[in-house]
């Protein structure tokens, strides 16, 4: 007995030299486990100080332990594990008492014998106070170092960043803080230990890395993830399927369409004067837009993406129109010149939305995914809003008293108020382009009322043709386009008015501009591929999958033809400013943008309210086009985060792609027409296609050719396709979207409710597999 005692206090001593203490917590109670009835004892893994953490797979493998972690999507941490920790000291010389790991459940138990309070001082002079923790192991570490030692195999080295310092997996490197850290995944699950030798701490400089807790990098550096971003919390309010409420419905409806509001309403405050229309006409084209946008978005919510992305008239067809427009042929036209150009428009936009719908139906925009990238989405986006420099500035400046104070105004508002929250919301960032219209359109009333706009002699309501004085000729543009007062859009429009088919007459077909909308779709379709890329990562989604990204292209082709038989102008897709949207309001819920369509029809059946929108003067339109086209511009470029754009060779075919999209179109631009002298000098650009270099003798050929050879985005995406496709790169590179496997959606159950259609249409889809159905 007296042995016994002497050889037990002999294995306290030694047992005093590394200290392990711990509770096991499950649901904050704790519970005093007892041994297994098979009586096995497993050592812990207690690595040496040149550890490898290698042997971490070893030990899990020796031991044979089963981890109850749950990965499923959508439970939080501690739904699905306790929360665990450990803290000891490993000391050289020492040994380390033995941690009962029940061998079934994998659950570490604390031996009440082993537990020893430490009395007399530690090696550094200090008491030890803080509780100590344990940890129950986990099958996922093993999971991912098996993974990383399959990567070293492929000659890619995974890093494990401890704190400040790295530490591969042969061991290299150093580690700052405390013996023992609890790894941790990416969506804050702890995955297991990492027992590293002590070292003298270190000051921990990356904010958000609490003591004890190791960052996981599993990516060596300079290498980026395959689906990055796409875990990252987004911040969101509402997520996809959530439903915020009655009330908060109403209101997020309204402002998801409000911050779009510029995007709806200004393509037919440009196209419809240019068109010689009037302003009742200009009216309707607007609440034919409304109209539009509001049955196209719920037709996508319901049976494209699944995004919550607002569908409209795009500024892809705005150029392209405004060629055909300013075609020569149309030039002199005076007798019902706006109804004969739209039915024009309604069939080229028809036939390019026929071409579309084949694309995705067919399955061929599955294949073309393979080579459509961010390196040639980004300056294809960009080129759609550099497109209009020539329009923007010249157009907005006639009226620099308006236009100057608007273009700041709302630069204000976006940038520097940015941050400014009234109620919990930020007012200024999401309404910057209501509110300063608003503003400044109140503002232009003012001077029209205090006769900043009254010349002797001369009466706005007077068109410029029938105007003899030369004294008021000279004044007649700025009374056009400044005065707030000179539409009458307001007095001759109806209270009621249902847009319908055909309302401007049967579509014209002629082969020259159905060639060039074929080619503008296609344009349109790469747009919506970025957008449906970036709308995804915003709302903390996983890409859909390329049959999903094929049935979004095809019912935008379907949408577009609805576009070409109401008559709006232009065609149907998903707008650029989407992202920017989802992303100042954080309310990505479908129900939001179908209650917000809702309202866009309710307001296109009410004809004042086109009216009311048509009254905003010409350069007031321009100058908020100015930010919305310099927004698609940076919308666009900012695609080049998805790719690897640190590269040579992708930043010189961006490079180059912008600049020959800019200058090719110019030297296109050079010829101008005859008649240029009837044309404002911001509209010469688009009349190049009937005097253009190219002749073949074919006059609808010439036509089609030259009038897509001066359009900026075609020329930037065909030459950023041929390049991207055709110089060698290497495997850092590569440049590529990562879509979701049609796999993953059948075993995530939040990617069948993102993506898949209802199951009453899938049923009868079900053949079309292609379509991620």
């Amino acid at each position: 007995m007296q042995f016994s005692k002497e050889k037990d206090k002999m294995e306290t001593g030694l047992s005093s030299k590394n200290l392990i203490k711990g509770r096991v917590m499950r649901g904050g109670n704790r519970k005093k486990k007892e041994l297994s009835s098979n009586g096995i004892k497993i050592e812990p893994f207690v690595p040496r100080r040149d550890h490898n953490p290698k042997e971490l797979k070893t030990w899990a493998k020796r031991t044979g332990f089963v981890s109850d972690y749950s990965g499923e999507a959508g439970t939080s941490a501690s739904e699905n594990f306790d929360k665990v920790a450990v803290d000891y000291d490993h000391k050289e010389g020492g040994s380390s008492p033995k941690i009962e790991i029940d061998p079934v459940l994998g659950v570490a138990r604390p031996n009440r014998d082993d537990e020893i309070e430490l009395d007399s001082e530690s090696k550094h002079g200090s008491r030890r106070s803080e509780k100590d923790r344990f940890l129950r192991p986990n099958y996922d570490l093993n999971r991912i170092i098996g993974n990383q030692n399959q990567k070293r195999k492929n000659g890619v080295e995974p890093v494990l960043d401890y704190g400040e310092k790295k530490v591969d997996l042969r061991g290299n490197g150093e580690t700052n803080g405390s013996t023992e850290n609890l790894i941790r995944d990416s969506s804050g699950h702890g995955l297991g230990v990492s027992a590293v030798s002590p070292l003298p701490e270190q000051k921990k400089e990356e904010e958000g890395v609490t003591e004890g807790e190791v960052k996981v990098n599993l990516y060596a550096e300079g290498e980026e993830p395959a689906d990055r971003g796409w875990h990252i919390p987004s911040g969101m309010k509402y997520g996809l399927t959530e439903n915020p409420g009655f009330v908060p419905l109403i209101y997020y409806g309204m402002q998801h369409y409000l911050s779009l509001i510029g995007s709806l309403v200004f393509i037919p405050l440009v196209m419809v004067p240019t068109m010689g229309g009037t302003d009742n006409d200009t009216a309707n084209v607007i609440s034919t837009m409304l109209f539009l946008s509001g049955a196209t978005t719920i037709l996508h919510l319901y049976f494209g993406t699944r995004l919550p992305l607002v569908q409209g008239g795009s500024f892809v067809y705005l150029a392209p129109a405004l060629v055909i427009i300013n075609s020569e042929e149309f030039r002199n036209l005076t007798h019902h010149k706006f109804r004969h150009i739209m039915r024009e428009l309604q069939g080229a936009i028809i036939v390019g939305s026929i071409f579309q719908c084949i694309l995705g139906f067919s399955g061929l925009m599955s294949i073309l995914l393979r080579v459509i990238n961010p390196i040639v989405v980004a300056p294809t986006v960009a080129a759609v809003g550099l497109a209009f420099f020539s329009y923007g500035f010249p157009q907005a400046g006639t009226c620099i008293e308006i236009s100057i104070p608007l273009i700041v105004l709302v630069l204000i508002f976006t940038l520097h108020l940015r941050g400014i929250s009234i109620f919990g919301h930020h007012l200024f960032r999401i309404y910057a382009v209501p509110l300063s219209v608003t503003i400044i359109w109140i503002y232009a009333s003012f001077l029209t009322a205090g006769g900043a706009y009254n010349y002797k002699g001369c009466d706005p309501n007077i068109p410029s043709s029938n105007i003899l004085i030369d004294a008021c000729k000279k004044h007649a543009y700025t009374m056009k386009h400044c005065r707030a007062d000179v539409s009458n859009a307001l007095s001759t429009s109806s209270w009621l008015r249902i847009p319908y088919p055909l309302q401007w007459g049967f579509p014209i077909f002629h082969f020259r501009t159905c060639i060039i909308m074929v080619i503008v779709s296609l344009v349109a379709s790469v747009d919506s591929i970025g957008t449906y890329h970036s709308a995804s990562l915003r709302i903390n989604l996983k890409p859909p999958t390329s049959g999903v990204v094929s049935r979004g292209i095809a019912l935008e082709g379907l949408c577009s033809i609805l576009a070409g038989l109401w008559g709006s102008g232009t065609g149907s897709t998903t707008l650029t400013e989407n992202v920017h949207t989802i992303d100042i309001t954080k309310v990505a819920s479908r129900r939001v943008v179908e209650l917000g369509a809702a309202f866009m029809i309710l307001f296109s059946i009410i004809g004042k309210v086109g009216a009311l929108l048509a009254t905003i003067p010409q350069a007031l339109a321009a100058s908020v086009l100015c930010f919305i086209w310099a927004l698609i511009t940076a919308l666009g470029l900012s695609t080049l985060q998805y790719g690897q754009s640190g590269h040579f060779r992708n930043i010189t075919i961006v490079g180059v792609s912008l600049f020959l999209g800019l200058s090719i179109p110019s030297y296109i631009q050079q010829y101008q027409p005859q008649s240029s002298l009837i044309l404002p000098s911001y509209l010469v650009p688009y009349a190049a296609a009937s005097s253009g270099p190219f002749h073949s003798g074919i006059k609808q050929l010439d036509f089609a050719i030259n009038a897509l050879m001066s359009l900026n985005m075609v020329v930037t995406m065909l030459v950023a396709f041929v390049l991207e496709n055709t110089v060698p790169r290497s495997s850092q590179e590569r440049a590529e979207y990562i879509w979701t496997r049609p796999q993953d959606i059948a075993t995530d159950p939040s990617l069948v409710s993102a993506y898949s259609l209802p199951r009453k249409v899938a049923r009868c889809f079900c053949w079309a597999k292609w379509l991620g159905v």
